[in-house]
């Protein structure tokens, strides 16, 4: 019997070995796209055909980003807030940031040092953050909860593995651990906000005493970095605070860092300053100075400099800690760490600056002198720019705010003293970073 067309019959032997290579070739074939699709999606190394990336592209672009939600004060923002959002950025694709209101604050800490205003100048500026809630509620109540999954589409809600703890006692958290949408993330060492008014009391109350008593002119920051004997188990004598030491690691630094630099021909724009106590003016300045340029790289003085400038005091903060809160700005792309007094031909060459700036709100108005002037060569090059500053904030006018409400920020820093002991004294290892 023939085959179909006239071809050989179906079970001579030259139709069945045509019939087999025919099945293996398309069988090889199938399996050959099937092992090639397997390895592009999964992200292989050889993609003559661009098929992977295309691929991923659409199974990507078909799925939801996911989406966090982290409330809290930030109440005189640090970097320990902004690794905290990092962290929280890192468990989804998109952050949203609840700013606690005032009147909350109040309620359940006590007054905050910066308003809400300002909180919400320094959040919106790190630049893990996508979207921010103005007025959030202090704790997760069973409405709010709903409406961020309803009405912003959050799937998990972050907080970090210090407690936080209501006045009545019950976790502000409880709700979302109960609806199986709570996620948690380890707390940054070295630093909190309770910590950092405890260094401005103590800075008060170390300058009254370096009034009568001249020999004491050490500034604060190396008085906590070299062991300070008022710690939390003074019983709230001291500044209600416990000296925890922040520890600086290069994997830190990268973490903050936009891991990239100016592209050729890119315009840069140079800033420098101390940077201390980082507040929404100094926010607010870098976003007009990035705006001139490409590329906003910002030089961060060294304690010494800073010291011999403002007086022994000064600065509240470390390098390494006023250099993280400038890197998490969104507005920076670089940073120098220690950075020089005085900007020289030598540095503006390396670093191909285009304009080297300054802001009108300064602690000190050194870019106006004659003489002993830091920005002399940038300002005989003609590539000097004084800006006009947004806000008229300092780091003075934060340590005002604490002393002008010395007894109010006491007895709040005596009211998280407690928690601050328990969480320390049962901290345990949390992986993590």
């Amino acid at each position: 019997m023939s085959g179909p067309g006239g071809s050989p019959p179906l079970s001579s032997p030259s139709y069945i070995k045509t019939h087999l290579i025919a099945t293996y070739l398309a069988g090889g074939l199938v399996i050959g796209i099937s092992a090639l699709l397997g390895l592009y999606l999964s992200g292989g190394s050889s993609d003559p055909f661009g098929l992977g990336s295309r691929f991923r592209r659409r199974r990507k672009s078909s799925r939801r980003p996911v989406r966090v939600y982290m409330d809290g004060c930030f109440d005189m923002m640090h970097y320990g807030h902004c690794n905290a959002l990092r962290q929280a950025r890192a468990l989804g694709d998109e952050l949203v940031v609840g700013v606690v209101s005032d009147v909350e604050i109040i309620a359940n800490k006590g007054p905050p040092v910066t308003p809400l205003n300002e909180r919400m100048i320094m959040v919106r500026a790190v630049k893990w953050v996508n979207e921010v809630i103005p007025d959030a509620p202090y704790a997760i109540t069973e409405d709010f909860m709903r409406k961020l999954f309803d009405e912003y589409k959050i799937d998990y809600i972050i907080h970090g593995d210090d407690p936080c703890v209501l006045p009545d006692g019950t976790d502000a958290y409880e709700l979302a651990k109960k609806a199986g949408r709570y996620k948690q993330i380890k707390r940054t060492e070295g630093v909190s906000s309770t910590d950092i008014v405890g260094r401005m009391l103590l800075c008060v109350r170390e300058r009254s005493k370096s009034d009568t008593h001249k020999n004491q002119n050490r500034s604060l920051q190396r008085q906590f970095s070299h062991g300070h004997k008022k710690k939390i188990e003074d019983g709230g004598s001291g500044s209600g605070t416990r000296v925890s030491h922040f520890l600086p690691t290069s994997r830190r630094i990268v973490q903050f860092s936009n891991r990239k630099g100016p592209v050729p021909d890119a315009r840069i724009i140079y800033m420098a300053g101390a940077f201390d106590l980082f507040h929404a003016g100094h926010v607010e300045i870098l976003r007009l100075a990035r705006g001139l340029g490409d590329f906003l790289l910002v030089g961060i003085h060294t304690d010494q400099t800073v010291s011999a400038s403002r007086g022994a005091h000064h600065p509240i903060m470390s390098l390494h800690e006023r250099s993280l809160s400038v890197l998490a700005c969104r507005y920076v792309d670089e940073v120098i760490i220690g950075a020089p007094w005085e900007v020289s031909r030598d540095m503006i060459t390396t670093f191909n600056i285009s304009l080297v700036v300054h802001g009108t709100v300064e602690e000190s108005n050194d870019f106006q002198k004659d003489e002993g002037n830091p920005y002399a060569v940038p300002i005989g090059m003609g590539i000097f720019e004084v800006l006009e500053s947004p806000l008229d904030i300092t780091t003075t006018t934060i340590i005002r705010r604490i002393v002008a409400n010395h007894e109010a920020y006491l007895k709040r820093n005596e009211k998280k003293a407690e928690s601050e002991r328990r969480y320390y004294e049962g901290k345990t290892f949390v992986s993590g970073d």
